[in-house]
């Protein structure tokens, strides 16, 4: 890309004019595609962004899991049994019981 078109030093996205934009979408496209960001400019103003989609992950690495779960609170397994014992009505039908009947 041209100079002025990529992304600034610390992940400040770079400003390309409308016109910018206009002419040069396709390259611009792609450069959001491979994870860069772009503010647009009219007339030396910013009026939008434009950034890469989040994109959702399928899988997650088991150390992953383990580093982001660090900080979970411990659950007690009695206690969560017997918070859903206490919320759940225990006159209602259940519909596995009478399917069985």
């Amino acid at each position: 890309m041209a100079s002025g078109a990529n992304l600034c030093p610390m992940g400040t996205p770079a400003e390309i004019s409308q016109r910018d934009l206009r002419m040069r979408s396709r390259e611009i496209m792609d450069a959001i595609e491979h994870g860069e960001s772009f503010t647009v400019t009219r007339d030396g103003r910013g009026i939008g962004e434009l950034i890469p989609l989040r994109r959702t992950h399928r899988f997650v690495a088991r150390d992953e899991f383990a580093r982001a779960s660090r900080n979970m609170p411990v659950v007690d397994p009695d206690r969560l049994r017997a918070d859903v014992d206490a919320a759940i009505d225990p006159g209602q039908d259940d519909p596995f019981e009478r399917a069985m009947r």
